[in-house]
């Protein structure tokens, strides 16, 4: 794999931004409009969900998390990006931010460890892996 160009880094940043301010507003469409058709989601706290309708259930899980009064806030950054024509791989710095209750507490820091697919211009994430640096339990989603 080789390093992006700078269009393609640009638009691989703007698809994890995308997904995580998605992701902490419950938006559900456009969480799942950052999968590919057959793309997937792995986390050690929630699970695994795959293609379009399990992303789907994925985001209306965490929207009504939300809903319940909860805040997340998701934080990315060290973004390091490899490209091999329509597919990458990339990597960044993940902390969360939870609100609930009255208190804000941050939960176990970590990464997510993506691969990419260039889909009609545009990239999407194909398998997506959360890795945390110890186990956390997200009651009430």
């Amino acid at each position: 794999m080789a390093a992006p160009s700078v269009e393609d880094r640009l638009m691989i940043n703007d698809v994890f931004v995308r997904y995580t301010t998605a992701l902490d507003a419950g938006d559900v469409e456009t969480i799942v409009g950052c999968f590919t058709e057959d793309g997937a989601l792995e986390s050690p706290t929630i699970g695994i969900y795959a293609g379009r309708e399990g992303i789907r259930e994925f985001a209306l899980r965490f929207a009504r998390f939300r809903e319940r009064g909860s805040q997340l806030r998701h934080f990315i950054s060290n973004l390091a990006v490899q490209v091999d024509g329509n597919e990458a791989r990339a990597t960044c710095y993940l902390l969360t931010v939870i609100t609930r209750g009255g208190r804000t507490e941050l939960m176990a820091p970590g990464r997510y460890d993506c691969l990419l697919a260039k889909v009609a211009g545009e990239w999407l994430f194909k398998h997506r892996l959360v890795v945390l640096d110890h186990e956390v339990t997200l009651d009430g989603i």
